[in-house]
């Protein structure tokens, strides 16, 4: 007979939180795992009906999503898994070929993929590799040890997020758990400008190798650059390429012919087109007369600016340094203000950018890179002496200097920036013919075939830019230069959300009208990130040097500071001054004068430091005034570094002095702006409402039919202030009187878990949700939070699906559902419980709401 079982003990005390603490780290486990597992499968041929249409690169399973990519000759790609297909276009182009590049994700189910390939009215469908559940399971769960050793290390930023509620600590240990992956930028440089002059370089002449083909009016004033603006002794070797323009040669006879140019000036005429290498290498032959000086290549559509050789020399004191490339326009991992992205500059621009970074300090900017740039590169005489040539195997030109840098790497030379040079290179970008893309391609192979490990250093230099500081400076000073409208300056966290939506639409509206903007973002592990988002791209660095910033910041002649969110910043007390002093007021301000200020009010951060207005008790009682009964909740005081706490009072006097230099408050509802005129009235009539942009929104989705009772669907990421709590008492209660489920699209507080069958998601993007929707069987919607919302984005992408919402009666959701029903919306405001009531009446609510639901959808 089989023995009966003991029934199991109920956990109590200890074990009891021992058990919920590790049911909490297996949640974040969970969540680590979402974001760092990936399943792949090896690429493939595109083939259907023995027919070959392309190839697909990459097929893998990463952040809760599957992509594939590859190259199709077709006009439309869809992939296609469970309920929900997504299309795309191919348009990357392949050289050489009919085909076109494609990626398309789609939200992750175990299954079996299907890509639909249309090529005109052909129509076919591959299957592509399943991937079963146990193959995902093994995949998260060979993550454990490394998750373990990042918890170990992470525990002194864990203890200071828990004990000390350090928001920078939190964001360090989301940031390694993966949870907000984000770069934060290179590490930027200590020092700016220099202390003084430099000392005179110890080369103080250079022979000047130029070779000539056509560009008649460039050319001339190439020479008239080098002949003003040189100032150290110099020679110019020009090599005429036999150009089909018949009035090149003459015209440079007559310019070398100029008795003053006679002793510095050499012409040598080719009777034939030798092409690049062949002329340059005539170049380097006679430059050999002068072994101990350096020589510079230069193109003749290299524009240098005043006082140039100097700069570019200086480095070469080094003997190790075997090559010296400028800042410019169009120099590849020299360009600025975006890496290796080439843009046309407006006349008279390259000198006063130069002008604008002359005194900044080279030795202390300076990095060592895998190559230099022949459009203005010095050559180090030792190592010219070495290798004195192109290599002629590259033809009629095209990669050879990069070869020569590379052989001089070999013999222990460095290739190195002059960050306080900027030379505009105003050539075309164009490649030209078929020929000379097949002679590229051709080079390109032959420098890697010679060279295996140079791509791959390349791509880390630009990965990696140890030149992010001298290449920000110089975007700063371009974009204050460029542009009339002042800078818009602003200071932002690094928790993402709404707040960073809208900083991006901002940006991305500035970028599109070819204007700059900078972005002063805190809450990372190194106190600032400094990014600089110019129509050419993104650049940016960290540091926790405040003075650094303001010499860079001081490099904008006209700002605009706007204030986004300062929420997670090491001492957040310190902001208002630091943009007080960046907008040209108060003690150490930066040069220009008063410049305009305005604040965003993402969240209610300058009225408290419980940015969300709840108290110490997780509820909201009131908007809370230094000089009131609110100011005694603990929540309101905010500990500065040091353990320093800063009273309620104090906090809204220093956040009322940036308040009262700015031009505009902007709040994004009418809730929003009452709260903040009730923290400070004296600024009343320069609060704004001005909601946010809601253009890109889901279409109306039909109700889902839930199986097993009504769902109810989250959408977005839910912490506590979301209503995390709300959500686990809700689906608990749920569960109990089996009356349904709730479904987060999205990501949820592990220290929040919901009881079966409720579930999280995951991640998502809005075009999956009518997919989701399906998937689910949702049929209404709740917006849990319990904080009053400046603006809930995620209200308004419910609201456009045409599905019942139900928010509590709080701030923007629920001044949004609220009117939305007005106006024969189906859903409703709901009465927020109270304290000490809200598990009491929740499975009425969910019984209310799922009746309701059920009614419309009906």
């Amino acid at each position: 007979m089989r023995p009966r079982l003991a029934p199991p003990k109920r956990i109590r005390g200890r074990d009891r939180e021992y058990a919920v603490l590790l049911l909490r780290f297996y949640r974040i486990f969970e969540r680590y795992a979402d974001e760092t597992a990936v399943l792949r499968r090896p690429s493939r041929a595109l083939e259907a009906q023995g027919a070959r249409l392309g190839e697909i690169t990459r097929i893998e399973v990463r952040r809760n999503r599957l992509h594939v990519e590859g190259w199709a000759e077709a006009s439309r790609i869809g992939l296609s898994l469970g309920h929900a297909t997504a299309w795309t276009a191919p348009e990357l182009p392949r050289p050489g070929s009919a085909e076109r590049g494609f990626s398309i994700d789609i939200p992750f189910v175990p299954g079996t993929p299907a890509l639909v390939v249309e090529r005109g009215t052909e129509r076919f469908e591959i299957a592509l590799p399943a991937f079963g559940p146990m193959v995902r399971f093994w995949a998260r769960h060979r993550l454990w040890p490394g998750f373990a050793l990042v918890l170990v290390s992470l525990a002194p930023a864990i203890w200071a997020w828990k004990r000390h509620g350090d928001l920078t600590a939190r964001e360090t240990v989301k940031e390694r758990l993966n949870i907000v992956p984000r770069p934060d930028g290179a590490e930027m440089a200590a020092r700016l400008f220099s202390d003084g002059p430099r000392p005179a370089p110890r080369h103080r002449a250079a022979t000047l190798v130029m070779p000539v083909y056509n560009a008649r009016e460039l050319l001339m004033e190439a020479l008239d650059r080098v002949e003003r603006h040189t100032d150290l002794d110099w020679r110019l070797v020009l090599i005429e390429d036999a150009s089909p323009d018949p009035e090149i040669r003459p015209l440079l006879r007559r310019w070398c012919a100029d008795p003053a140019r006679a002793e510095r000036v050499t012409l040598i005429e080719n009777e034939s087109n030798l092409g690049f290498i062949g002329s340059v290498n005539r170049g380097f032959e006679l430059a050999r007369r002068w072994p101990d000086d350096p020589v510079v290549l230069l193109n003749t559509d290299a524009l240098v600016p005043s006082n140039w050789l100097s700069r570019l020399l200086a480095p070469l004191d080094d003997d190790g340094v075997a090559s010296v490339t400028p800042m410019s326009n169009d120099a590849e991992i020299f360009t600025a203000p975006a890496i290796c992205r080439r843009h046309d500059l407006a006349p008279g621009l390259a000198d006063r950018l130069d002008a604008a970074i002359a005194r900044l300090d080279a030795d202390a900017l300076n990095a060592e890179g895998p190559t230099g740039v022949g459009f203005c590169m010095a050559m180090a005489p030792r190592f010219v002496a070495k290798l004195p040539g192109f290599d002629p195997v590259f033809g009629r030109g095209y990669a050879e200097e990069n070869d020569w840098c590379q052989k001089a790497v070999a013999l222990g030379g460095r290739h190195v920036a002059a960050p306080n040079l900027f030379v505009e290179h105003r050539g075309g970008q164009s490649f030209g013919s078929a020929e000379k893309l097949k002679l590229i391609e051709r080079n390109l192979q032959e420098l890697a075939r010679r060279h295996p490990g140079y791509g791959a250093a390349v791509q880390e230099y630009i990965r990696e830019d140890p030149l992010t500081t001298a290449r920000l400076a110089t975007g700063l000073a371009w974009a204050g230069l460029a542009q009339e409208a002042p800078v818009p300056v602003y200071l932002a966290h690094a928790m993402g959300g709404g707040a960073e939506h809208d900083l991006q639409r901002r940006i991305a509206a500035e970028t599109k009208s070819g204007r700059s903007a900078v972005v002063l973002r805190v809450g990372l592990p190194r106190r600032f990130a400094l990014e600089l988002h110019a129509p050419q791209g993104i650049t940016r660095g960290r540091t926790a040097d405040e003075g650094l910033l303001a010499d860079l910041l001081g490099l904008l002649p006209r700002r605009r500071v706007v204030y986004s969110c300062g929420v997670g910043a090491r001492d957040a007390a310190a902001l208002p001054d630091l943009l007080l002093r960046i907008s040209g007021r108060g003690e150490a301000a930066l040069p220009g004068g008063p410049q305009p200020v305005e604040l965003m009010m993402h969240d209610f951060f300058p009225v408290s430091p419980s940015y969300t207005l709840l108290g110490g008790d997780g509820h909201y009682h009131g908007v809370p005034r230094g000089d009131g009964p609110l100011a005694e909740d603990k929540a309101h005081r905010y500990e500065r570094p040091g353990g320093v706490v800063l009273p309620l009072a104090e906090w809204q006097a220093r956040w009322g002095a940036l308040i009262a230099a700015a031009e505009r408050v902007v709040t994004f509802a009418g809730s929003g702006r009452d709260i903040v005129a009730a923290a400070y009235p004296e600024a009343a009539d320069r609060i704004a409402v001005v909601p946010h942009d809601t253009h890109v929104l889901p279409p109306r989705i039909a109700p889902g039919g839930g199986e097993n009772g009504p769902v109810i669907g989250v959408l977005g990421n839910i912490g506590y202030h979301k209503g995390a709590a709300v959500l686990r008492d809700l689906s608990r209660q749920m569960s109990r009187s089996e009356t349904g489920r709730i479904v987060v699209i999205g990501q949820m507080d592990p220290a929040y878990p919901l009881t079966r069958p409720s579930r999280v998601h995951g991640s998502y993007e809005l075009r999956d949700l009518p997919g989701l929707v399906a998937r689910y069987g949702i049929e209404c919607w709740l917006i849990p939070s319990v904080w009053p919302e400046t603006f809930s984005f995620t209200t308004h992408e419910t609201l456009a699906t045409g599905l019942p919402v139900y928010a509590f009666d709080l701030g923007a959701q629920g001044e949004a559902v609220a009117r939305a029903v007005a106006q024969g919306a189906p859903g409703g405001v709901l009465p927020l419980p109270r304290p000490g009531e809200m598990s009491k009446d929740l499975g009425r609510l969910a019984r209310d709401i799922a009746a309701r639901g059920r009614r419309v959808a009906s």
